[in-house]
């Protein structure tokens, strides 16, 4: 075989394994259900939970406590089997957390609490069409 063929054939086996070591690390969504049953498991990874903050019912959003020195903040969330979690993010809370319409939480489950590591807001957009009367 001439040696191009080799080098090619390396590279395909290199990019192969790169691929298949990658995609073990991607995850997906959960509800808080299946997040408490794999971390009971022993599951340490972090997990991506999707939901919406409480609202009550005049639309407002309840639950949403910072702590006093404002380095954190605890809030209830709801996830898409409207399962209420109460859930821990140890840094300042983002300015668009009570205007998001959707938070996905990633982090993983410490003694029945969901801490969060990270905060992925989903906020209104600004550029929705709007009808012109």
């Amino acid at each position: 075989m001439k040696l191009k063929y080799i080098i090619a054939l390396i590279v395909i086996a290199v990019s192969v394994t790169i691929i298949m070591s990658t995609a073990g690390d991607a995850s997906s969504y959960l509800t808080f259900d299946e997040a408490s049953e794999l971390a009971q498991s022993g599951e340490d990874k972090s997990i991506h939970v999707v939901g919406t903050l409480k609202k009550d019912a005049q639309g407002e959003v309840v639950g949403v406590e910072p702590s006093e020195d404002k380095l954190t903040v605890s809030f209830v969330m709801v996830d898409e089997n409207n399962r209420e979690q109460q859930v821990y993010y140890s840094q300042p809370m983002p300015a668009d957390l009570l205007r998001s319409e959707q938070v996905v939480v990633i982090g993983s489950y410490h003694d029945e609490h969901f801490v969060a590591d990270d905060l992925l807001l989903k906020c209104p957009s600004k550029y929705q069409e709007e009808e012109i009367s």
